[in-house]
């Protein structure tokens, strides 16, 4: 249940992710914001807009100084409106392929486990309310790719643990039963 504040920022939210799908299901794209900001939102308090907007920076046309406008203009203190913003730039990816065209997947996958080591408690929990909410639909829709994916978000959270440590356990739970699976359906 989102408050006023919380209703209207997921409003932008829809607006700025506009017709975007989600890779798979081709449910409209914020749907999985929304999902990861319920997943968060049972084990910390003060994560919903972050988790909302999460990847508004990385797949968007939004920016650090838009959202934070926004945030003011729909009625949030300064302090907070750049805490969330701050927490959305730590949970966008920055060894994309785009900016580091000259390394491999490998490397720019390894450089962004080492950069989410870093990021704060805030911005770790929501991260594995992603990784939560990507491992069903990847691991049921691609099977193909989850095998690389899961090897990858399994460095993530080798070196990711500062967050939440009962979301912290319920991703390595998920990223353990999504192997399981995996390994079951490809037998």
């Amino acid at each position: 249940m989102l408050n006023k504040n919380q209703s209207q920022l997921l409003s932008f939210v829809i607006k700025k992710h506009g017709e975007q799908k989600r890779k798979y299901t081709n449910k409209p794209y914020y749907t999985h914001c929304v999902d990861v900001a319920e997943i968060v939102s049972k084990y910390e308090d003060g994560c919903i807009e972050a988790a909302l907007c999460h990847d508004l920076f990385e797949d968007t046309n939004c920016d650090f100084s838009e959202l934070y406008k926004e945030l003011l203009n729909i009625g949030y203190e300064r302090n907070e409106s750049y805490d969330i913003c701050t927490n959305v730039t730590e949970l966008t990816d920055k060894f994309t392929h785009k900016d580091y065209p000259y390394h491999n997947r490998k490397k720019r996958k390894e450089l962004e486990a080492q950069r989410l080591a870093s990021i704060s408690y805030k911005s770790q929990s929501i991260k594995y309310a992603d990784l939560i909410n990507n491992t069903s639909s990847i691991v049921e829709y691609d099977k193909g790719f989850a095998k690389v994916y899961l090897v990858e978000k399994q460095r993530i959270l080798e070196l990711m643990d500062a967050g939440n440590k009962d979301l912290y356990e319920l991703c390595l739970q998920t990223q353990k039963q999504a192997k399981k699976d995996l390994s079951h359906s490809i037998k």
